[in-house]
């Protein structure tokens, strides 16, 4: 994995209003949120480390994690691009009860990112990170111990820290029972997920709830985690199979189980395609078929990020539902080809549903499209080379020993 890191970092010899309350506490923390966009200045730092490389990376929650630990020794300067259009597991429920944006891969990556130096730290992280028992009874006799401040995950965790969560995570109960015709699943569920949809309805705001989580788990402030559509609403991924078959839904696509719990995507038991996958896109909530595709627009501050960081990493992960929903969005691939940076793509070590047989030129090929929306509508697309979107390639096996192909 440290030749991954190594080829990365080879490449580069007015105050603002206080947080409102409302009606259960107070959060303690002295919290203050600017007036512009959170997402592209809630990490302002006096001190940046211009030394330091400043990468963009693109992926899912899941798979980069691993790395995230690691790319820290390097740089802190990474902004962490993220879809919302996720619809599984834990986040599967909060949008069918509450609405709004997926934010499980955006709470997953901001508690990888969290500080670990102090005990304080290591229990805000344990506490965020965990997951109810999959017996829904049993969940949710265990959600109302952590809800009343009874559960030995509060332990370490101070009064300041102990009055902001538990509010949040009471705001998101309440928000639960103003919906008396939906019944909530506890089944599973991510405490981190809870107190970031309780802070994204209150304040209406996905940047603000970000914001907010970053600062309770006190990520670096040279690191920024974005969604890559900063929406209050609801989002539908599609896809097209080369078959003419559309599927609707990130879970859908990706591995549909009615299993509750940790999905293995690899495993055989998921059924195949019937074709190979054409395209991704979105479409509107009670959409069917491609003439119901919407588009989107990308958070500006992806843009802004995409502009000016040092390097573009497409990260490992589910190819089709991880990366490309980032990627086929308006204005990204035109960024993208306009630098001259490194873009360096880290391939999976092995295939899921979405990429069976595929070889390392079926990932390029995907992503050059993606960036080119070359299957979508006629006046939306690009015609860029590969080599402009994409300049190395790093090909991992499952031992994370990483053969570097650079394109001339």
């Amino acid at each position: 994995m440290a030749d991954t890191y190594s080829l990365i970092g080879a490449f580069y010899s007015k105050p603002s209003p206080a947080l409102p309350p409302f009606f259960l506490k107070t959060p303690k923390l002295p919290l203050h949120f600017p007036s512009k966009s959170m997402a592209a200045h809630c990490h302002c730092s006096s001190n940046p480390r211009p030394s330091q490389p400043s990468l963009l990376v693109f992926s899912g929650g899941t798979a980069f994690n691993g790395v995230v630990e690691e790319l820290k020794k390097l740089t802190v300067r990474v902004a962490h691009v993220l879809p919302v259009s996720d619809d599984g597991g834990s986040t599967a429920e909060i949008v069918r009860v509450l609405g709004g944006p997926a934010v499980g891969d955006i709470r997953s990556r901001c508690l990888r990112l969290a500080d670990e130096s102090t005990s304080e730290a290591l229990a805000v992280r344990r506490l965020l990170g965990h997951r109810l028992p999959i017996n829904p009874q049993q969940a949710k006799s265990e959600w109302y111990k952590i809800l009343e401040g009874e559960h030995s995950l509060w332990e370490g965790v101070s009064k300041p820290y102990r009055e902001t969560i538990g509010a949040f995570l009471a705001y998101f109960q309440n928000e639960i029972l103003r919906r008396p015709n939906e019944s909530f699943c506890f089944s599973n569920g991510s405490i981190g997920n809870f107190f970031f949809a309780g802070a994204r309805i209150f304040f209406q705001s996905l940047d603000a709830a970000i914001f907010l989580f970053s600062r309770v788990s006190d990520i670096p402030a040279e690191s920024l985690v974005l969604p890559v559509i900063s929406t209050n609403d609801r989002l539908t991924l599609g896809c097209e199979l080369w078959d003419g078959t559309i599927i609707r839904g990130q879970n859908e696509i990706s591995h549909p189980t009615n299993v509750i719990g940790p999905v293995d995507k690899g495993r055989s038991s998921v059924p195949a395609l019937p074709s190979r996958i054409k395209r991704v896109f979105y479409m509107s909530r009670e959409g069917t078929n491609s003439l119901h595709e919407v588009f989107p627009t990308v958070n500006q501050a992806v843009l802004d990020q995409l502009s000016n960081v040092d390097c573009i990493v497409y990260a490992m992960g589910s190819l089709f539902t991880s990366l490309c929903p980032s990627l086929v969005l308006l204005g990204i691939g035109e960024i993208i080809s306009s630098r001259s940076c490194p873009k360096v793509l880290l391939l999976n070590g092995s295939h899921d549903r979405e990429t069976s047989g595929f070889s390392a030129s079926s990932f390029v090929t995907a992503i050059t499209d993606a960036l080119n929306r070359t299957y979508g509508n006629s006046h939306n697309c690009l015609r860029n080379l590969f080599m402009s979107l994409c300049s190395q390639v790093s090909i991992s096996t499952p031992f994370w020993c990483p053969k570097m192909v650079k394109f001339p």
